[in-house]
């Protein structure tokens, strides 16, 4: 899956469809080095040729990003139950893309690949997750009447967030075909720098086979799943250890079983005047 928001007072949560359906750190530490924007041999994905070379994105990769992470939220079942409305579903989970990239490249650390085909981003968590109720004003600015599953998911998902040291892998979309390769491209030079670190990594993702997929390959271990109510899909807490390094019981490390139900944004609790930062 999936896909927004907040550290520096948001609370970024991950929409991640990953492996499984087409589709913050920080930058001195980040592993991955840029690469060049711009170049007249970069082009769209193709199936019979792909650039699977990692840089940091920059603010000219973040229209195909955001059409990227949107079209990866749409495929999925957790699009669904974030905009029940299909007709707005489109418009709205674009809109949401695009102010989740925006917050990751100023917060966070975006990685694609030289053809923009994978995206991902990371968070570095050195202590306990903000409060989300900052940036709630934002989604609700945004996204009007279509504003309270985001908010109720995001404010659940923040609660239930690991305190211990770790970098949050928030979002991550690939394009349909080679998305075993591209994906693996994509996370691996991050994940290298997180194990010599002796860093563990959180994401979240949507998927019937937790233990399968891309992020199961690559070292993440299910835990006990967030459950989207009304009827919307389990999102699995994933867990990795660094390769090398003794792991702990991780069940530890991340609270128990919740429920999240809809919960109105009411906007007469809503701040007078935007925050200054998202």
């Amino acid at each position: 899956m999936t896909v927004t928001m907040t550290r520096a007072g948001l609370p970024m949560t991950s929409l991640i469809s990953t492996g499984e359906t087409p589709s913050a750190a920080d930058p001195e530490r980040a592993p991955s080095q840029p690469v060049g924007r711009g170049d007249s041999d970069r082009r769209e994905t193709d199936m019979q040729s792909i650039n699977t070379a990692v840089g940091r994105a920059t603010g000219d990769d973040s229209a195909a990003l955001a059409a990227l992470l949107a079209d990866s939220l749409l495929a999925g079942s957790l699009g669904a139950w974030l905009v029940p409305d299909v007709a707005a579903r489109r418009r709205v989970l674009h809109g949401y893309a695009e102010f989740v990239l925006a917050h990751a490249m100023e917060h966070g650390h975006v990685d694609t690949t030289g053809d923009r085909a994978a995206v991902a981003v990371w968070y570095r968590r050195s202590e306990p997750t903000p409060a989300s109720a900052p940036w709630a004003y934002d989604l609700d600015r945004l996204f009007g009447a279509h504003a309270n599953r985001f908010a109720a998911f995001h404010a659940y998902v923040d609660a239930v967030h690991p305190h211990t040291p770790h970098h949050y892998l928030a979002h991550l979309a690939v394009a349909s075909g080679h998305r075993d390769e591209v994906g693996s491209a994509v996370l691996a030079s991050h994940l290298r720098g997180l194990d010599a670190e002796g860093l563990p990594s959180y994401a979240e993702l949507v998927s019937d086979r937790p233990r399968e997929g891309l992020l199961a390959r690559l070292g993440y271990r299910p835990r006990v799943p967030i459950l989207l109510e009304p009827g919307g899909p389990a999102v699995w807490r994933m867990w990795r250890e660094p390769r090398g390094r003794p792991g702990g019981s991780a069940g530890d490390e991340l609270p128990r079983r919740v429920r999240i139900h809809r919960i109105p944004v009411r906007r007469a609790v809503m701040p007078a005047a935007a925050p200054t930062s998202p």
